[in-house]
């Protein structure tokens, strides 16, 4: 996403375009790998070494409460953050915390044919999505 994109981005949501949160958003697309707010930080303060550990945090919840991002939590419970929006699932590997983006059509079809006929009482499903644990093969 370049920074005209994250900028329209911002507008659309009807959040004030600041430099930390162009930073933060460009940072979660480049580094594309579900970083942690650490990575980001890090990745941050390369190029605005005065950015705080607070305003990174807060621009992250912004970010995601206006669907900008998405949270993604892990098994060892530290909150990952995810730039594409399409839907998608998650391959995590319980060894090393990576997770890589799954997708299938297949699938989706199949959870989204089975939970219509399920009917869970009470409950609207707005969304399924998987996070399957395992561990990558080397290669």
């Amino acid at each position: 996403m370049k920074t005209e994109e994250i900028r329209r981005s911002l507008v659309e949501k009807g959040l004030k375009v600041t430099p930390q949160r162009i930073a933060v958003l460009e940072a979660v697309t480049i580094l594309n790998n579900h970083p942690s707010a650490d990575h980001i930080i890090e990745y941050i303060r390369k190029t605005h070494p005065n950015v705080s550990t607070a305003t990174v945090y807060k621009v992250l919840d912004a970010l995601a409460e206006n669907g900008l991002i998405k949270r993604v939590k892990t098994e060892r419970d530290i909150m990952r953050y995810d730039a594409i929006l399409d839907k998608h699932h998650h391959l995590y590997c319980s060894e090393s915390d990576r997770i890589e983006d799954y997708s299938d059509e297949q699938l989706d079809q199949m959870l989204e044919d089975y939970f219509r006929r399920k009917d869970i009482p009470g409950f609207s499903i707005e969304d399924v999505k998987l996070q399957i644990i395992g561990k990558f093969r080397q290669t």
